[in-house]
């Protein structure tokens, strides 16, 4: 099968990504972590693009292929919670006083 940048460039979702480039994936994992594993992804693809800007179609979607594989395996092993891919886990609840930061006299 011969892919085009200009195909991948069209792909919308997780499992079409994983369609595209041919790879084995687990759907409940894919469910789960979607949109860990699409951040992550989009991570990656800007390091290539950045690192990359004058490689061959083929080589960026092979490279593109390898870090969309990478992403998912990530998310195998660890949690989005882990991870801190979005601001929301980054951030400190208001109005919230841990346990750690009491102390008795």
């Amino acid at each position: 099968m011969t892919q085009a940048l200009s195909d991948f460039q069209k792909i919308v979702d997780a499992e079409e990504y994983f369609q595209f480039f041919q790879l084995p994936f687990d759907p409940q994992t894919v469910n789960v972590n979607r949109l860990h594993i699409l951040k992550k992804f989009s991570q990656y693809v800007s390091e290539i693009d950045e690192n990359y800007p004058n490689i061959e179609p083929q080589e960026k979607l092979d490279k593109y292929r390898d870090a969309l594989l990478k992403s998912y395996e990530l998310f195998l092993t660890s949690t989005g919670v882990e991870q801190k891919l979005f601001k929301v886990f980054n951030e400190k609840p208001k109005n919230v006083v841990l346990l750690s930061e009491i102390q008795s006299d």
